[in-house]
């Protein structure tokens, strides 16, 4: 099932994963004494065009939301200015990225962003759980997101059966996924005996949410004036398309083929090194250019991100060079491809997750969806993951002929 021995499974001893883990933080450091003027500008270079985007946006639906041409662009533009606020705004703000430069207006514990679910919540079970967690089964709720069958170490049930419809779903209301997350409504009932914090959660989730559906479906088409109805549509359909291109770029960064998972075995024990190596193991890359970078809020370097969250998002790009030089002096798999690629694998590992297991053909050690250590037993020694993966590959292709 899921991976119980990194080591083991890397093909490293604890000697070489610590000498990595040494080359890692060297790398970490080397950012940490450069960030300065060049980092500075490039924040606040998005922040004027985020907002540039969305005031245009909105003035054109304002102005010319029942003219179609119009209404199209200007909720193509409101769409990507929502992109940009939560992917390289957002959510890197409230990763610390920017904390060094003490400017109240982009620190991670003022800022608020364009989504139902709030900050605080988010960052409990993102920058603390997901991020400390990742892709452990049973500790990190991003596997599935508690809806999703995404690994074999997750027992089929029935409801199974709907993965691909319960995805389908969760990519047009992503934001409302995200949110709700960690938070149980009925706790806001009058009379709940959740937990304190559970009842304050729930009702933080509500007031934020109010807000956000007043902003975006009362007020801004309320100003639109006679346009007010195309403005709503304008505002539901961007958030849609926020929504599913927020989907699309978090999971091919989790779920492609070679973004592994593993067991709580070892975590309690696990050193700084350890940990690093676990997160080169359980995330993807996405291969693009700068636009593609900036889209995604740079979490096309997920890998990068991974292991460094709070260096800025802007340097995960030369970060990657030194990343993929490591992995191929310790033989180690750099997983990346393009998103159409990795978006395919993660919804095909959706749906043939749909199914009882005793109807795939792989076991569940070797299947592309969830390998372990286990997957190299019995046989002679390999000299590294990357020449051991890629071993296997032509074994099986030389069997299937």
């Amino acid at each position: 099932m899921a991976i119980s021995e990194v080591g083991e499974y890397a093909h490293l001893d604890q000697a070489q994963i610590e000498e990595l883990g040494r080359e890692l933080d060297a790398i970490r450091a080397e950012v940490l004494e450069s960030r300065g003027d060049r980092d500075y500008r490039y924040i606040h270079s998005i922040i004027r065009l985020q907002r540039g985007l969305e005031i245009s946006s909105r003035a054109l639906l304002y102005f010319g939301a029942r003219n179609r041409t119009v209404w199209a662009l200007g909720t193509g533009v409101l769409a990507v200015a929502k992109i940009l606020e939560n992917m390289e705004l957002g959510h890197n703000i409230m990763h610390g990225q920017w904390d060094w430069m003490n400017d109240p207006e982009i620190h991670s514990t003022t800022w608020e962003w364009d989504l139902v679910g709030n900050a605080a919540d988010w960052k409990h079970t993102h920058n603390h759980l997901h991020h400390k967690f990742t892709n452990i089964i049973g500790m990190d709720d991003d596997v599935g997101y508690g809806v999703l069958r995404v690994t074999r170490d997750v027992p089929w049930k029935p409801r199974y059966s709907a993965n691909v419809l319960v995805n389908t779903l969760l990519m047009a209301g992503f934001e409302w996924g995200i949110g709700l997350q960690a938070v149980s409504l009925s706790a806001a009932l009058p009379g709940s005996t959740e937990a304190p914090e559970e009842r304050r959660r729930a009702r933080r989730f509500i007031v934020k949410a109010g807000k956000q559906i007043l902003k975006d479906y009362i007020l801004f088409p309320v100003l639109a004036g006679p346009g007010g109805r195309q403005a709503l549509t304008a505002a539901v359909t961007a958030n849609i398309i926020r929504n599913i291109w927020t989907n699309a770029v978090i999971f091919c960064g989790h779920f492609p083929d070679g973004a592994e998972k593993f067991t709580l075995t070892d975590v309690e024990t696990e050193t700084r090194a350890e940990w690093y190596l676990r997160q080169m193991l359980g995330s993807a890359n996405l291969d693009g250019g700068p636009v593609m970078n900036l889209m995604s809020g740079n979490l096309s370097f997920q890998i990068e991100h991974h292991m460094f969250p709070d260096l800025p998002s802007n340097r995960y790009s030369e970060i990657s060079l030194k990343v993929r030089d490591l992995c191929e002096r310790y033989d180690l798999p750099y997983v990346t491809g393009p998103l159409w690629k990795q978006y395919l694998q993660a919804w095909r590992t959706i749906a043939r997750l749909s199914l009882p297991d005793r109807y795939l053909r792989r076991t569940a050690d070797d299947a592309p969806e969830t390998r372990s250590e286990k997957m190299f037993a019995p046989g002679p020694p390999m000299p590294g993951l990357a020449t051991a993966l890629a071993g296997l590959r032509k074994r099986r292709a030389r069997a299937a002929r």
